[in-house]
């Protein structure tokens, strides 16, 4: 399993890079042709790898429900994040990577609920989670890009 805790590292260190080096008005931003934003993407992964992996394996949640019920798949965006919102989500960003390892090590998901994603995978196991939880990732990052793309064609940049 290091190779794919280390694939996430990689995902979330990308995430976290956008979310540092793109302005505020930019990540709250949607684009012609997308119904969220960059910012909704960068706390959605965040949501939903809490969802996969702790409420799968019928343990707590290790961040606010808050970010759970606004960011899970099926929420709209939020149009007045503020910038102290901003710098919780990138703390977000490292630390339920690092817990997760951690949790992971000490065997904290012992049971795991099976699940069939909307994207047409069985998740039978936490392994399964980890790894379709980085590929969910990889997926946002690469909206997240899409998105940066259509702002500065739309903005003429």
């Amino acid at each position: 399993m290091n190779y794919h805790f280390q694939a996430h590292r990689q995902v979330r260190k990308n995430l976290l890079t956008v979310l540092q080096n793109t302005s505020h008005e930019d990540l709250l931003f949607i684009p012609d042709g997308f119904n969220n934003n960059i910012y909704w993407n960068i706390a959605h992964t965040v949501a939903t790898q809490q969802l996969l992996h702790y409420y799968l394996s019928g343990n707590p949640f290790r961040i606010d429900k808050y970010w759970i019920e606004t960011y899970k798949k099926g929420t709209l965006p939020n149009l007045n994040v503020q910038k102290s919102e901003v710098e919780d989500l990138e703390f977000l960003l490292t630390e339920t990577s690092k817990i997760l390892m951690k949790d992971y090590d000490s065997d904290f998901f012992s049971d795991y609920t099976p699940y069939t994603t909307s994207f047409g995978m069985d998740l039978k196991s936490i392994q399964d989670a980890i790894i379709f939880n980085n590929m969910h990732e990889s997926l946002h990052y690469g909206y997240v890009m899409s998105q940066k793309r259509a702002i500065l064609g739309e903005k003429g940049r």
